[in-house]
């Protein structure tokens, strides 16, 4: 080995890189400590990005259509794509409220016009009780129960259960605040990033450029936007596969005359943006509404349900979603089940666009290693002869 000031700087980066690791490991708890601290601190701008790369997707086909060819309008072109984005997911919200809300409170008006009746069938059940009083007294004097005590320690636990609904409700209070500040400064983070896209992205390059080597750097800026794109055909191809599944909702219960078929269709499209599970949350939701109505056709809902769900899980999301990002539908299933299994709902939104940018990562390098190694397509294209046709 060829000692100079360059292999120098190598072992010396080597050996503290060594150090900072094992202190590390011995420190795991303050490790973490400090990552928490940090991710605090960057959340509102973590959501600030995440909020603009959702919203990206619908207003970058805004901003392609409109004004097209006119170079004048240029300056005016983005802020208003901006401007028609906002306005399209505040008009689908409206819209989704203006269909839940009505519902909801139908829903409710029914079950409050059916406590009396309850309440009576109540006190029939407690008229019939009247026969076996005798014996239920002759049995509690049986018992040998310390009421005072008894009382003493409910009076105890209400107390106890009191102050710390207090002191729960101090956080919960502070916790939302807290909350609806960061999603403020997110959101206001988010437009910044939408009206300044080409700076920013320009800014993004010379950094690379500037730390890494070009090879390395021509391959993270590669990656970087495959990601980008998977993404955003997944972001797409979830949103086709809800409005998909709620319309099914809503016609088979119109097709069998069921209740509330457009609120539980909106229900279910809203919660399908969720993968494989969100329409479980919506199939409860949208059981408690009709049971409320007809118990009966809340269970054949839940039979619907079943039916619709495998038609979706196992045919329309993996060929949706899966055709969206490229990634084949048995791969699709795999992310979703293991993004579960791994993060929760949280994992299976990442999993299967961060599945399909491996997919196509690893498509490449293999591709690329058999024209390196000039091995003949036939060799992998078709199955080898069967040696009993021979």
């Amino acid at each position: 080995m060829e000692w100079n000031w360059q292999t120098v700087k190598q072992l010396l980066l080597v050996v503290c890189g060594g150090v900072a690791f094992y202190c590390a490991l011995q420190n795991l708890a303050a490790v973490f400590a400090a990552l928490g601290w940090l991710l605090g601190v960057l959340w509102p701008f973590l959501l600030g990005g995440a909020i603009a790369f959702i919203l990206n997707v619908p207003m970058r086909a805004i901003e392609r259509g409109l004004f097209s060819g006119n170079r004048r309008m240029n300056k005016i072109r983005r802020p208003l794509a901006l401007v028609l984005t906002l306005a399209a997911v505040i008009g689908v919200l409206t819209l989704a409220s203006a269909v839940i809300g009505p519902g909801v409170g139908e829903a409710v008006m029914s079950l409050g016009q059916q406590i009396p009746a309850a309440f009576r069938r109540l006190q029939g059940q407690l008229a019939e009780l009247e026969t076996y009083l005798p014996l239920l007294e002759s049995w509690a004097e049986s018992l040998e129960i310390d009421w005072k005590d008894l009382t003493e320690k409910a009076v105890g636990l209400v107390q106890a259960w009191g102050s710390g609904l207090l002191s729960s409700g101090g956080g919960l209070i502070g916790g939302l605040v807290s909350g609806v500040s960061t999603f403020v400064i997110g959101f206001i983070f988010s437009l910044y990033i939408l009206l300044q896209k080409e700076p920013l992205s320009r800014q993004g390059r010379q950094v690379l450029y500037g730390l890494l080597p070009i090879r390395a750097a021509d391959c993270c800026l590669e990656i970087l936007r495959l990601a980008n794109r998977t993404f955003s055909s997944f972001l797409s191809g979830q949103c086709l596969e809800a409005v998909i599944l709620g319309t099914l909702f809503a016609v088979s219960m119109t097709i069998f005359r069921m209740p509330y078929a457009l609120l539980v269709g909106v229900l279910i499209a809203l919660t399908a943006l969720i993968p494989i599970v969100g329409a479980f949350i919506g199939c409860v939701a949208g059981a408690l509404l009709i049971a409320v109505t007809d118990p009966w056709k809340a269970l054949m809902f839940i039979v619907l349900f079943l039916v619709l769900q495998q038609v979706e899980g196992n045919l329309i999301y993996p060929h949706v979603v899966g055709s969206s990002v490229g990634l084949p539908s048995i791969w699709v299933l795999a992310a979703v089940t293991l993004g579960g299994k791994l993060m929760g709902v949280a994992g299976m939104l990442l999993f299967i666009p961060l599945c399909s940018v491996v997919y196509a990562l690893f498509r490449d390098f293999i591709k690329g290693r058999l024209r390196a190694r000039n091995v003949p397509v036939k060799k992998w294209r078709d199955p080898p002869p069967d040696p009993k046709r021979r």
